[in-house]
Formats: structure tokens, sequence, C-alpha cells
């Protein structure tokens, strides 16, 4: 889909876009097609999409995966979406009009078989990659276009000024493929900031069992509430010191030591002692 079509299609129907949606629509043909390769789609694939807006990237799905899923906010972008993808019916093309943050606290779906492959709209990339990424229902494969800024936290190593708690959440149950950036010319309207896709891949062994969830997102949260602050005095508003320092020495952190110095495996270290009575 060309950028005059975009243009051509909104004026058509009078739409005005909504940049408290983040209605940033990727037109570049080879940006687009860098995306589905990224993928590796199949035939045999079944593909989330959120956020399709007009559908460049929607269609690319559809010609090489076996099903695509798209979720869209926008009733009148879904008006047009039900239009351009008419030829095409469940379950090799579902459109669903909903929040996708909300559809996905609220419809608990198995996607564990499947890709999301989508231009997320940046304004809720991270609270919605944050709830689709946790657990055993989370998707084989993440293939997403993002602000720069949160592609790189999400690209993260420990000591990395991006490192935090949104590298952690996620990467807990992903591992970090690749990225490669996106211009502002590149998107219809050009948005403020730089872009980039990045590549996720589902851990083949959780590191955690899922009962140990919320303490391992509660001891993130709590050790990256005040970065300058040493870990040990923020988590005591959480367990004892009598708890907490024989852990720390257990695992040969210093008891000084601050959280973007813990690497993923030693908070998960630190998640199942700290879990234990």
């Amino acid at each position: 889909m060309k950028l005059s079509e975009m243009r051509d299609a909104l004026d058509r129907r009078g739409i005005q876009l909504t940049k408290s949606l983040g209605q940033n629509f990727l037109h570049d043909t080879h940006q687009l097609e860098r995306i589905v390769d990224t993928a590796r789609l199949t035939p045999d694939d079944k593909v989330l999409e959120i956020g399709p807006g007009l559908g460049p990237l929607t269609g690319l799905l559809l010609a090489r995966a076996g099903e695509v899923f798209a979720i869209e906010k926008d009733d009148r972008l879904v008006e047009v979406l039900s239009e351009r993808f008419k030829s095409f019916t469940a379950p090799k093309f579902e459109l669903h009009h909903a929040d996708a943050l909300d559809f996905l606290k609220t419809e608990k779906r198995d996607w564990h078989d499947w890709k999301l492959v989508a231009n997320l709209p940046y304004s809720v990339a991270s609270p919605i990659l944050v709830e689709l990424a946790a657990g055993a229902r989370s998707p084989k494969m993440i293939v997403v276009t993002l602000q720069l800024e949160v592609a790189q936290r999400l690209m993260a190593q420990t000591d990395d000024d991006d490192y935090g708690v949104l590298t952690l959440l996620v990467q807990l149950d992903f591992v970090p493929r690749g990225l490669f950036k996106i211009p502002p010319g590149c998107f219809f309207p050009e948005p403020d900031v730089d872009s980039a896709c990045v590549c996720l891949m589902r851990r083949e062994q959780p590191l955690l069992p899922e009962e140990l969830r919320q303490i391992f997102v509660r001891l993130v949260k709590l050790s990256f509430s005040q970065r300058r602050k040493m870990m040990l005095k923020l988590l005591k508003q959480e367990w004892p010191k009598e708890k907490l320092e024989p852990a720390f020495a257990q695992l040969n952190i210093s008891l000084q030591e601050r959280a973007e110095k813990l690497s993923l495996e030693q908070f998960a270290a630190l998640t199942k002692i700290l879990a234990t009575p």
C-alpha cells in the first residue's frame, strides 16, 4: 500500500488520524517486507496483528501465513479493513474491533502456537508486550515495530543504560534476537521519534515456575523503583534483612549493589530464594 493510496483512502472517508491512538502507518514496502521476512512466516503459521490501521502489513501477512487475527480499536479503520479484505473469511482472516490491551487482559486466549507480527501503537506498546509476553500462553515469536527507545529497552543487557523493568519482565520469557531501525519518513504521518523493529523468541525452558512470577515482578519493580539507591535498601520494604542478606551472600551479590548490575538470571535466582519459606 503506497503512501498515495493511504492518503486517498483516508481522504475519501474524511478520516483524520488521532495522535492519542499512535496512528503512524508504515507505508514503505521495503521495511514492511523486512518485517515479514524477519517473522519467517509459512502457510502453517497463525499470526496475531495488533493495530493493523489501513492494512499495509495485513496484506503481506495474509499472503504468507495460514491465519491472521487482527485487533483494531478505531471503528473507522475497522470499516476500511473489512472492505479491503472482504474476500478473506475466518479462519484465514478474523478482524476484531476492540482495545487490544483490554482484549488481552479479559480474553485469556492461548497464543502459544501463534506469532505476533505488528506495528504496535506506540502509546500502549510496552503494556501490551508485558501482558502478552507473560507465561505459557505467550506467542512463540514476537516481531514488532515500536519506538526506538522502547526497542532498546527490550534488547538491553545488564548494566546498559536502557536495562530496567521492561527488559526483565519481557526477557523472563523471551530471548531478544535482533533489531533494525526504521526512519521516520517510512511512516504517515511521520512520527516525532525514531522507530525500530525487534524480534523476540520465546524461551524453550522457562527460567521460573509460573507460581513465582508475581514475586519476580515485585522484586524487579522494587529494585528499580529508585535507580540510584542500593537494591538491598529498596527490597527491605518487602522482605526483612535477615532473609535478604543471606540471599545476597549466597548469590555473591554485594550488599551495596544497584539493580542494573544484576543479570536476569540473578534476579530469577533471587526470586527462588526469597520465595522459600
